[in-house]
């Protein structure tokens, strides 16, 4: 059912590691296309607050906000953190409508959660005219967003894997606003001739001990026990994009506005 959701069988996204500069950033995708940048942050010490049982002990009684997983969502549902938790974080169930499925991402109360969000070690790039926002979020395994856009940004999973399907903005998807993204993958994904296929990747965690070899281009850095090199994905304005997570995942974004 749920737990089987597979990885995309090739990445598609183009990838590019620490030797990346900004100059070349801005120059070969920040207008342009998505990449993934591995390797660019370190984010052990964040990483090592987002476990079940610290964000419980930190966060439990406090409300958060829950969006439904349709493309427009409209409809808001505030719980605490500890029932979504325990009893709203499960697999999603194939049958049941986006608009029927609550996801906790985005609207962060930034007052509340700001005592975790400092420690993270936000994308190294920036968009000129534009200032970072974050949308950090936790969601189960077959969870995600529909195809939608908005402004460009970075995205990142923390614990767990998320599965992306992007086009440009001159090529809108086939879907239905309230189908959920496991849905479409199970019943219009394989519809699809290769050349109407999105751009896809899985993003996932991964984890380099003091003393490996470092990404190419860049010296190795020996930082505490271990280091998390979370691979970064970036995505340009008006892209569009559909999510789907293969775990239950701990995820943020940084959207520049």
């Amino acid at each position: 059912l749920v737990g089987t959701v597979p990885e995309e069988p090739r990445c598609t996204v183009e990838r590019a590691d620490a030797s990346l500069t900004y100059s070349l950033f801005l120059q070969r995708f920040a207008f342009s296309r998505p990449v993934i940048l591995a390797g660019v942050t370190d984010n052990s010490a964040f990483r090592a607050l987002c476990t079940r049982d610290k964000l419980l002990a930190a966060f439990g009684p406090l409300p958060v906000r829950l969006s439904t997983a349709n493309t427009y969502s409209y409809r808001k549902v505030d719980v605490p953190f500890q029932e979504y938790v325990e009893h709203l974080l499960k697999p999603q169930d194939p049958a049941r409508l986006g608009s029927d499925t609550l996801y906790f991402f985005g609207d962060n109360n930034f007052t509340e959660w700001g005592s975790l969000l400092k420690h993270y070690e936000p994308p190294p790039f920036r968009i000129p005219g534009t200032s970072p926002a974050y949308s950090f979020g936790i969601a189960g395994s077959g969870s995600g967003v529909p195809f939608h856009w908005h402004g460009p940004g970075f995205s990142e999973v923390i614990f767990g894997r998320k599965r992306w399907f992007l086009y440009p903005p001159d090529t809108t998807p086939h879907f239905h606003p309230n189908e959920t993204t496991l849905a479409w993958l199970q019943h219009t994904y394989p519809t699809l001739p290769p050349a109407r296929r999105p751009l896809e990747c899985t993003l996932r965690p991964g984890e380099v001990r003091p003393g490996a070899a470092g990404t190419p281009g860049s010296p190795a850095r020996a930082v505490g026990p271990h280091r998390c090199l979370l691979q970064l994905l970036y995505f340009p304005d008006r892209w569009w994009h559909a999510t789907l997570n293969l775990d239950t995942s701990v995820f943020i974004s940084t959207f520049l506005g």
